[in-house]
């Protein structure tokens, strides 16, 4: 019993302990399941962290790094903060002046430009330390990379920024440190530049070409004072940041339309004319004479004013500047063209006219030399220099040139035939009118000049006297030239007219100039007696013998003898009529260009012929009248006749219209062919 009470005790003991055995496996089984949920979940915050320890590691890098590079690294950063930092500011700063560079300048000019001024200064200060900022922050990089304390994924990031800053500032740098503002604001200034001048360039007033030599007043500057004031403060700015040739391109374009829009009102298109245009100087010689005084109007009223006015305004750029842009003011506006019509005059052909054109534009020329180089004397001004000495050569060349060949023309027009109308020839008045000219007060000063500029460039001598008796040759040998031309006609009534004619011309339009003086009283007498002498002749062999055909010789009448009376009168009236109607007829295209000396020829032969043949009319024209035939024989009134002798030796129309086909020839050489050919309207 007792073993089998203590054989039941030890029952329960097993049975205990595998009810503990049991609910020790069942928690461990839930341990080991709550274990596997706890590790499956684990599995991804490992990973996580796994791939976490490379940048843990990185950040853990510094502690680990040698200590004294530690402590310096402060330092180099706090170096290259500071720096960077102000940049930064100074970048916030152009930022801040934007709206005001974007606006008008007009509105208040000064205050635009002291913030350009500001924006240069903050570009200056970033162009200087951009570059110390960024050379900073390189070491900064460079030294945590050699003492392995930051990341290398992230130098490598520093090192591409610092790099592309770098960049940036190797290329334009304003254009990238202030994104294009200053230029933009530039672009400003330069239209506002623009703006005054074109507001206050307004076309100087113009006279009429009659009352141009009346000015004497140069004309004033063409803009305000305060605007060149404007306009020198925005050539300051811009010269500052080498934006000038803009402006200055600007200046030149309204300054030089602004002279052209003036000098429209002179009507300049002649100035265009080319040689092809025109046959010879006469055709255009109103264009040369209204050449001189443009000319001397647009140089001492217009370039003046724009010379002092380049002055004005670009006198703190310096002579240069303000030479250059004057120099191309002038160019384009017209200067050249002024002495392009010159040349063009110059390669004319020659003519008698084109020696006192080519004088006129000397004096011109001559009278705007101080002009000339004062204002185009500077280097920018070359084109102009060579083109007006270039002219000046011309003109006296040509000058000299016709003035010597005008002995060998007048000798050579010798072997040319007289006038068919007894007329002066052309040469004669073209000659005797321009020896007057040339030693007259006008054009001996400038012909001696001229002569003399020319002689001295052959290294030759020039004296007075060469010119004086050259100009007397020329006489001499007109004097010549008449005496051949007188033998040359066959008839030789017509060579006393001829000669009547040229005579009184020489002693007329030679009496009290300057060539008479020369002349003398003595040689005066002597053309006056020959102009005397030969209408003496000229009035005897011609209509001094038609009073002989109105004879009274047997005409007495006596009873029974009418019928012969009447046969005589009417055979004398109608030898008269056929003698008169021939001589009227021969000499209706005869010429006395003188009126004075026309009139008194006329006179003398009314006087010769008229009272004559009005006495014989009254005693002895009833014979005839009452005949049935009577216009036959009284053919001429007293009146008609006396108004048909007084209407004689009217000049042609046109006679002196044109001096076209009289141009010198171009060679000596050329001879009497030539001549035939190109001169045959002299005479």
């Amino acid at each position: 019993m007792a073993e089998s009470v203590k054989s039941d005790g030890k029952g329960d003991d097993r049975i205990e302990n595998l009810i503990a055995a049991r609910k020790s496996l069942k928690l461990s089984l839930e341990k080991s399941k709550s274990l596997g949920l706890a590790l499956k979940k684990a599995g991804p915050i490992l990973d996580e962290m796994k791939q976490r320890l490379p940048s843990l590691e990185a950040a853990v890098r510094p502690i680990r790094a040698d200590k004294e590079a530690l402590v310096a690294a402060g330092g180099h950063i706090n170096r290259a903060i500071g720096p960077a930092a102000a940049v930064l500011k100074v970048f916030d700063a152009v930022h801040g002046l934007e709206k005001s560079l974007l606006s008008d300048p007009r509105n208040d000019l000064p205050g635009y430009l002291s913030v350009i001024k500001r924006l240069e200064e903050a570009l200056r200060f970033l162009g200087d330390n951009c570059g110390l900022a960024i050379q900073w922050l390189e070491d900064i990089v460079e030294y945590l990379e050699d003492n392995v304390m930051a990341d290398e994924r992230h130098l490598l990031n520093l090192k591409k920024s610092l790099k592309g800053l770098r960049e940036l500032q190797s290329d334009d740098e304003r254009a990238h440190l202030d994104g294009g503002l200053l230029n933009a604001a530039l672009d400003k200034l330069e239209g506002e530049f623009w703006r005054l001048l074109t507001e206050h360039s307004v076309p100087l007033p113009m006279p009429s070409s009659s009352t141009l030599g009346e000015q004497a007043v140069i004309a004033p500057s063409q803009l305000p004072v305060s605007v060149i004031h404007k306009l020198q403060a925005i050539l300051g700015r811009l010269r500052t940041n080498n934006r000038l040739e803009k402006c200055i391109s600007i200046y030149v374009e309204v300054r030089s339309s602004n002279v052209r829009a003036s000098l429209q009102a002179l009507d300049l298109d002649y100035l265009e004319i080319s040689i092809a245009e025109f046959n010879d100087v006469q055709s255009i010689e109103g264009y040369i004479a209204q050449w001189g005084k443009h000319l001397e109007f647009a140089v001492k009223h217009l370039f003046e004013a724009e010379y002092k006015l380049c002055n004005d305004v670009f006198e703190r750029l310096g002579l240069d500047v303000w030479m250059g842009c004057f120099s191309k003011i002038a160019a384009q506006a017209g200067i050249l063209a002024f002495l392009q019509f010159g040349k063009t005059v110059t390669e004319s052909k020659k003519d008698p006219i084109k020696l006192l054109k080519l004088l006129d534009i000397f004096a011109s020329l001559n009278k705007l030399r101080l002009d000339f180089n004062r204002l185009f004397g500077g280097a920018a001004c070359i084109e102009i220099q060579n083109l007006t000495r270039d002219l000046i050569r011309r003109v006296i060349d040509g000058a000299a040139e016709i003035f010597w060949e005008l002995l060998v023309q007048v000798e050579l027009q010798r072997q040319i035939p007289p006038p068919l109308d007894g007329n002066v020839p052309i040469l004669v008045s073209i000659i005797t009118e321009y020896c007057n000219k040339l030693l007259g007060d006008n054009y001996k000063p400038i012909l001696s000049q001229v002569l003399v500029i020319h002689r001295s460039w052959k290294h030759e001598k020039f004296q007075e006297r060469i010119l004086v008796g050259e100009v007397l040759n020329i006489i001499k040998a007109i004097e010549l030239n008449l005496e051949t031309w007188t033998k040359a006609y066959e008839d030789t009534i017509l060579a006393n007219l001829f000669a009547m004619n040229n005579h009184y011309h020489l002693y007329k339009h030679l009496k009290g100039t300057k060539v008479g003086d020369l002349l003398g009283d003595s040689w005066f007498k002597e053309h006056e007696q020959f102009k005397d002498y030969y209408a003496a002749i000229f009035l005897r062999d011609s209509w001094g013998k038609l009073p002989g055909h109105l004879s009274r010789e047997g005409l007495i009448l006596f009873s029974g003898g009418r019928a012969t009376a009447r046969d005589l009168v009417k055979k004398r009236l109608k030898t008269f009529n056929e003698a008169f109607d021939e001589m009227y007829k021969k000499q209706s295209s005869w010429v006395v260009p003188d009126r004075d000396l026309r009139e008194k020829i006329c006179q003398q032969i009314v006087q010769a012929i008229v009272p004559i043949y009005r006495s014989y009319m009254q005693n002895y024209g009833p014979l005839v009248e009452q005949d049935g035939s009577s216009n036959k024989y009284a053919k001429y009134s007293v009146q008609a006749l006396e108004q048909m002798l007084s209407s004689q030796f009217l000049p042609k129309p046109g006679r002196y219209a044109s001096f076209k086909g009289r141009q010198l020839s171009d060679k000596f050489n050329n001879g009497v062919a030539d001549l035939r050919r190109t001169t045959s309207a002299l005479v």
